[in-house]
């Protein structure tokens, strides 16, 4: 009995790992998105709506034959999700990379309190600690009108972190089910929502390098990142998930700074080292915890 309890606690340690490693990939991929926004000249929802045409295209592929129950979870999923896109876009075409991605990363407060009334998943003490830092960082990152970023763009920004939040959690919520369904209708979503703006506005001009970012980004930012998220969120809880996906704030202002050589402001810079190192010290906490508990 001891040795068939021994194996579960293996493998759910496993699984766990497993999840953890697929959320650092998607965030890694995530990350990117900074980079290639900036370096399109188009306005945001040509971007948005093209990008996610291409990201439905591949998943359709892949998924093949997706089931769109249109349930409340996944309805509520996919629209988070396709405005989680629209207004990150927006945000980085309006504020500056690191203020867009790190603004957006107020959403482990968000899963938090969702998670524990929608999932029942209870945040342990190392995660509240995380989160009341992640406070102290949000409120540094604000000083100084948010390291010479937009207070639009800020603004959109910080309501692209409660849409991520709710999208995670919706999620989380299909995970014996299949999650990417939802995902593969947030694109498809924001296509039709992207596009329809877009007739109000000047087309986007074409070009070799255009057209290839715009394509590179629908498979490897968002398509392939998608498959990676929808794996690991079965596998940890949905805090745990926003918390390990940290890496993408850490690495998508570096992208933008080697390329066009933006630098964000020292208070977001200061409250961002706050968040991110709250976070990850959170993820340790609980991986060591997860270890303690089968050894």
């Amino acid at each position: 009995m001891r040795n068939a309890e021994h194996l579960v606690g293996r493998r759910k340690r496993s699984d766990q790992a497993a999840g953890i490693l697929a959320m650092l990939g998607c965030a890694l991929l995530w990350s990117t998105a900074g980079l290639f926004i900036k370096l399109i000249d188009w306005q945001p929802f040509a971007i948005s709506g093209i990008r996610s045409v291409v990201a439905a295209v591949f998943l359709w592929i892949v998924v093949k034959k997706p089931k769109f129950t249109f349930s409340m979870p996944q309805l509520i999923s996919a629209l988070a999700y396709a405005a989680t896109m629209l207004l990150f876009v927006f945000a980085n075409k309006k504020t500056t990379a690191a203020n867009a991605i790190l603004l957006q990363y107020g959403a482990p407060v968000y899963v938090a309190i969702l998670g524990s009334l929608i999932l029942k998943e209870k945040p342990r003490k190392e995660h509240l600690l995380a989160l009341m830092a992640v406070a102290v960082g949000m409120i540094v990152f604000f000083m100084e009108s948010l390291g010479g970023g937009n207070i639009l763009g800020d603004t959109v920004a910080a309501i692209g972190g409660i849409t991520f939040a709710i999208n995670i959690v919706f999620i989380r919520k299909q995970k014996d089910a299949q999650p990417i369904d939802s995902l593969l209708l947030g694109h498809i979503f924001t296509a039709l929502i992207a596009g329809m703006i877009s007739l109000t506005l000047p087309a986007p001009r074409i070009s070799l390098l255009s057209g290839a970012t715009v394509v590179a980004m629908g498979i490897f930012q968002i398509g392939v990142p998608a498959l990676l998220f929808v794996y690991g969120i079965k596998r940890i809880t949905a805090l745990e998930s926003i918390l390990t996906a940290v890496v993408e704030p850490i690495f998508s202002p570096v992208w933008v700074f080697l390329a066009t050589g933006e630098t964000p402001g020292l208070s977001a810079v200061t409250g961002g080292a706050i968040i991110i190192g709250a976070v990850m010290s959170s993820s340790i906490a609980s991986v060591r915890r997860g270890l303690r508990t089968v050894q």
